[in-house]
């Protein structure tokens, strides 16, 4: 791919979508703190939030970390670039972050003409994609979207718009399978997914054999100050001190009887609290337990089990050699229809 030479342009239109107009965010906010379960689209809200994240993913991510996990991306890329076809290709990045996977993958691409809609619930990492973008494709070409994936039901539609029905589309999901419910986002994606679309979606896994132990193994990239200060920070913009509760960190079966295993983060209040949203004054105290954050761990099985409940079938996969990441290409089971 020719490198452009970057320029400082005059602006960028971000289009941003109504699941993240204020309305919406407060609404989400305060349901949020109602059901003492934080939507995590709240902790990359604000700049220094997503520069918190940014620290703590470049510090912790295996993909940033372990040599082996970065060399699974790059076959993974290499054996995409190869059997893609020919003619142009547009990447959607939903959950782009900082923009560096797509842009490492869009690399790969570089006999094609490239599109890429960057998408993502914050807008300083929305333009950090973009940024990194513009500077091997066309800033024309790079489209920024704000927009929160769980609550765009039109969000297929508004793609489809977007990339016209020319040329093939790459959608990645990096990063963002842990986070979400499965029922929840599982759905979401296999409507955005077209006849002769992929899905690539990256998995962190529990290594090894035995699936609770290998949770119980990664436990510590989350239990960690970075980590910590990146979570409370939430709390502390809503005006809570670390020392009104204690942050703690434990491994859980959700949904019960699902078999799937995630790591928890939750905020259990020690002294009264009162936090305020707008005209709203929510009391809190002890015994109440805030649950801030989330991530499931999967095996390289429990994902194909899943994307095949919701008519998706994996076509490829690449582990890591640490077993801690796994990549899935997924395209739409012959003879089904999303969505429906």
């Amino acid at each position: 791919m020719t490198r452009i030479q970057p320029s400082i342009p005059a602006g960028v239109a971000v289009l941003i979508h109504p699941s993240q107009f204020p309305d919406a965010i407060r609404r989400d906010l305060r349901d949020s703190l109602r059901r003492r379960a934080v939507n995590h689209k709240f902790h990359y809200d604000s700049v220094k939030q997503a520069q918190q994240w940014l620290t703590l993913h470049q510090a912790c991510s295996p993909a940033r970390t372990r040599p082996g996990v970065a060399a699974t991306y790059r076959r993974a890329f290499a054996y995409i670039a190869r059997n893609l076809g020919t003619g142009s290709v547009h990447v959607i990045g939903l959950g782009c972050a900082d923009g560096a996977k797509d842009c490492a993958l869009m690399r790969r691409l570089q006999d094609r003409i490239v599109r890429y809609t960057a998408v993502d619930v914050s807008t300083a990492l929305v333009l950090k994609a973009w940024q990194a973008a513009s500077r091997r494709i066309p800033a024309e070409c790079c489209l920024p979207l704000v927009c929160d994936l769980a609550k765009a039901h039109d969000l297929p539609a508004l793609l489809d718009q977007r990339t016209g029905s020319s040329g093939s589309r790459l959608i990645t999901f990096f990063g963002m399978l842990p986070n979400f419910e499965p029922e929840t986002i599982l759905p979401r994606l296999a409507a955005l997914v077209r006849p002769g679309d992929r899905l690539l979606c990256s998995a962190n896994l529990a290594p090894g054999d035995d699936y609770r132990k290998g949770v119980e193994k990664v436990l510590p990239l989350y239990d960690n100050t970075l980590t910590r200060d990146w979570l409370m920070t939430f709390l502390s913009d809503l005006g809570t001190k670390q020392n009104d509760g204690t942050l703690t960190f434990n491994i859980e079966e959700h949904p019960l009887r699902s078999g799937l295993l995630r790591i928890a983060a939750r905020f259990r209040f020690l002294r009264p609290t009162e936090i305020r949203i707008d005209s709203d004054v929510l009391a809190w105290g002890p015994p109440d337990v805030l649950r801030l954050f989330f991530s499931y761990r999967h095996t390289p099985g429990l994902v194909h089990r899943l994307m095949a409940a919701h008519q998706m079938t994996v076509t490829a996969q690449w582990i890591s050699p640490c077993g801690e990441e796994g990549l899935f290409l997924a395209r739409r089971a012959s003879g089904k229809s999303f969505g429906s």
